[in-house]
């Protein structure tokens, strides 16, 4: 599958990479790669978030665990715009960002997903890769795409504010266009898991019983003056309980279970740099696996450690207020 893309590259191609479907796009300069991703190292996006960090840490080495392909519904199928970040921010169903879009091409984006998009986009990391024998220009892996809701814009003098809620992974299928901004055709994925449900249904609970745990905890924290009044766990949880209203095929909405299993991988209240970034392995790690329990298994192990976090920095701060 090739096609051309105008004032982007001469040749566009459908490859394999780690059993993910990406694409390489042979740039006839860098100037319009780094200008999708704000620089020569990728770093910003040409876009700022509102309370979030960008790390400068490679991603971990390869990670060993056997990738087994996802499972497409290919009867259902949506041409969307396309939002590329840095590899370091990756977006998980469930998981809610606020972004300051204020590039013309990036506000031409959001005016389009609020007409005739259904408040719909992609959010998708544009992974720049090391490809044998290629020498004739950049090459890069399309990875970790994740459809969006626009929940909220709040106009700015420059730019707007836009809050966006992760829905579910895709495939992405196609590339559309580059200019002014790239544009694909994309497929939702979803877990292939057994017809029997019992053992997931009692792993949700665990889940869950132990997000609200942590919920409880961060409560406590003393956090700072500008810190929402609702922490992000209660957030994503609360939004995976409920079935999304999207105007799109039902292909794209995601089983409770498998909503739920992504709910745990939001920063915890007063996280280090050092715990965000344990975080952003950890959601790499999720977005690849393709079965629910192993997931909520990941998920349960997770919430517990940060449990442990929580009560430990509660205790420092209880011996800091005698």
């Amino acid at each position: 599958m090739s096609c051309a893309v105008p004032n982007l590259c001469s040749d566009l191609s459908a490859r394999s990479f780690f059993s993910l479907h990406c694409f390489r796009l042979v740039a006839r300069g860098r100037s319009y790669a780094n200008s999708l991703l704000g620089g020569p190292r990728g770093g910003g996006n040409n876009l700022h978030f509102r309370s979030a960090r960008f790390f400068s840490n490679p991603l971990p080495p390869k990670r060993q665990w056997q990738r087994r392909s996802l499972v497409p519904c290919r009867s259902a199928a949506l041409e969307l715009p396309l939002l590329p970040f840095s590899v370091n921010e990756v977006l998980v169903p469930s998981e809610s960002k606020t972004l300051h879009l204020y590039e013309a091409r990036y506000l031409a984006l959001l005016e389009d997903s609020l007409s005739r998009k259904k408040k719909l986009f992609v959010h998708f990391v544009l992974d720049p890769i090391s490809m044998p024998g290629s020498s004739d220009g950049l090459s890069f892996a399309a990875r970790y795409g994740c459809l969006v809701l626009i929940e909220n814009v709040e106009r700015l003098e420059v730019g707007a504010l836009v809050t966006i809620r992760g829905i579910c992974r895709i495939k992405l299928a196609n590339f559309i266009q580059a200019e002014p901004y790239l544009t694909g055709v994309v497929l939702p994925l979803k877990d292939k898991n057994p017809e029997d449900s019992s053992d997931i249904s009692s792993r949700v609970a665990e889940v869950k019983e132990s997000l609200h745990k942590l919920n409880s905890l961060e409560i406590k924290l003393k956090a700072p003056k500008e810190a929402p009044l609702q922490t992000l766990t209660a957030n994503s949880l609360m939004w995976a309980e409920k079935k999304p209203s999207l105007d799109c095929d039902e292909a794209f909405i995601l089983p409770p279970e498998e909503r739920v299993s992504f709910a745990a991988y939001q920063p915890v209240s007063g996280s280090s740099e050092s715990e965000l970034l344990k975080l952003q392995k950890e959601k790499l790690q999720a977005m690849d696996v393709r079965d629910t329990i192993r997931r909520l298994d990941d998920s349960l192990r997770l919430v517990k450690e940060n449990i442990s976090v929580v009560a430990a920095k509660l205790a420092i701060q209880s011996l800091e207020m005698q």
